[in-house]
């Protein structure tokens, strides 16, 4: 794209910059259709307790997604915005709640059953295909414009 202000881009340099904006709600609709698609075949595979790992891993995943984009926009807000009401170390506190989320939850599983662990950690790997998913997007939109 130009360094030139948005006054002066072309109507499809617009609609690119509109496409790209909404990238962070498409990936998470792409997650939470990803994982309602592959709990199905985690099913067939590990069966209920591990179908039910995996719904866990998945909805820990959508979770967590948007708790690191609103950790990220108000990171990005106190940072742009001195006069933010929003506290520095509130921001890093939920951000490594996060993390705690996931070890608390793993743990729990892990303790519970082998098979619900294992079907827990495909869940994690949702965001991976929803980046793919959204990879591709990006890739045909790229395209199309030019």
């Amino acid at each position: 794209m130009t360094d030139q202000p948005n006054s002066e881009l072309s109507p499809a340099d617009l609609r690119l910059l509109g496409f790209n904006e909404r990238a962070l709600s498409r990936m998470f609709r792409a997650m939470l259709a990803v994982s309602v698609l592959l709990v199905g075949p985690a099913f067939w595979r590990y069966g209920w307790i591990g179908a039910t790992g995996f719904a866990a891993g998945a909805a820990v995943s959508c979770l967590n997604f948007r708790a690191l984009e609103r950790s990220v926009e108000a990171l990005a807000e106190r940072i742009v915005n001195r006069q933010s009401h929003e506290k520095g170390g509130r921001i890093v506190l939920r951000f490594l709640l996060r993390y705690g989320l996931v070890a608390v939850v793993a743990y729990a599983i892990f303790r519970g059953s082998a098979l619900a662990f294992r079907g827990f950690l495909w869940g994690l790997c949702v965001p991976v295909a929803a980046m793919m998913i959204e990879a591709v997007l990006e890739a045909l939109a790229a395209f199309r414009k030019s």
